[in-house]
């Protein structure tokens, strides 16, 4: 006899629909996410390979020319000297700023610093200044006829300051940046340091240590995830220079040209030359050494951290 086919306990049959709407559930929670991703990224992304696949060209209009926009852009004396420019500003700013907003965080935590929470908020409202305005700004500082470093000059009698000239102009681009992102990156260190259980300060009081064994020896290694995180997003932001020389070519359009950075440069081609073909091709190669160098810097962090 043929066995009758029973039907499934009614227990397991309201386990599978728990678990159906369960991954239904997370389904609705991650679909809007992917769509928004995809419109706003990926769909950006890789309509910008596509342009840099081609080449507009007086005759025959838009074709297709493979990889010729890139060997064209490797060998750019342009391009090279914006981003030698940018690499340049990464190693000297992006390290004294890190340091600076470290010292920031460190003096705060120390509970020692009268006056912090005055002291937080004044380093942090720098951020909150919006960036053509605090370029603005210190454009203004930097003037040598109108602003303070003409007023200094004046007063001694000499040229003291000139931040406005070719020697000086990458560092004066560059305290603008420090000025403005000083107090974010405090704001990263201060709240890893907060994290620190006081179990830990006390544990090393009772054993002795001083105020610089403690910033060794727990301060600075637990701060290794936001120091690895602050730096990749300066990095990002070195090889994004685009406000700060832009605004301040008005002033100085002799010694900022317009390919000073790659930002600039892809920029003024794509909206003032109408390459958007080898603006896109700027475009992608910049966006890969920033993806590699910040793929680097967390890789080194990472295994720093796991030692």
């Amino acid at each position: 006899m043929s066995s009758i086919p029973t039907a499934p306990p009614p227990v397991d049959r309201v386990r599978r629909r728990a678990r159906a709407r369960r991954r239904w559930a997370g389904a609705g929670f991650v679909v809007p996410f992917m769509v928004v991703f995809a419109l706003t990224f990926i769909a950006p992304l890789v309509y910008s390979v596509y342009l840099s696949l081609f080449r507009d060209q007086l005759v025959g209009g838009n074709v297709f020319v493979g990889l010729d926009n890139y060997a064209q852009a490797f060998a750019d004396e342009k391009l090279l000297e914006g981003a030698l420019r940018v690499g340049a500003f990464l190693a000297v700013q992006v390290p004294i700023m890190l340091v600076l907003a470290l010292i920031a965080a460190l003096a705060i935590d120390s509970k020692r610093l009268a006056g912090s929470s005055l002291f937080r908020i004044g380093l942090f409202l720098p951020y909150a200044v919006p960036g053509v305005v605090a370029v603005l700004m210190w454009g203004f500082i930097y003037s040598e006829r109108l602003g303070l470093a003409g007023d200094v000059n004046d007063t001694v009698g000499f040229d003291l300051m000139t931040p406005l000239s070719g020697d000086w102009i990458l560092f004066a681009i560059g305290n603008i940046v420090t000025w403005e992102f000083m107090g974010y990156n405090m704001l990263i260190f201060y709240s890893a340091l907060r994290a620190v259980s006081h179990d830990v300060y006390e544990a090393a009081a009772i054993d002795g240590a001083g105020q610089f064994r403690i910033i060794w020896n727990i301060k600075l290694p637990a701060l290794r995830g936001a120091l690895v995180i602050a730096t990749i997003f300066s990095i990002i932001g070195s090889f994004q220079l685009f406000n700060e020389p832009n605004i301040l070519k008005s002033l100085v359009p002799t010694l900022i040209t317009t390919f000073y950075t790659p930002n600039m440069y892809a920029y003024n081609l794509s909206f003032v030359g109408q390459q958007v073909n080898y603006a896109a091709t700027v475009a992608i190669i910049m966006g890969v050494i920033t993806a590699v160098i910040a793929y680097v810097v967390q890789l080194r962090g990472t295994r720093g951290g796991a030692r």
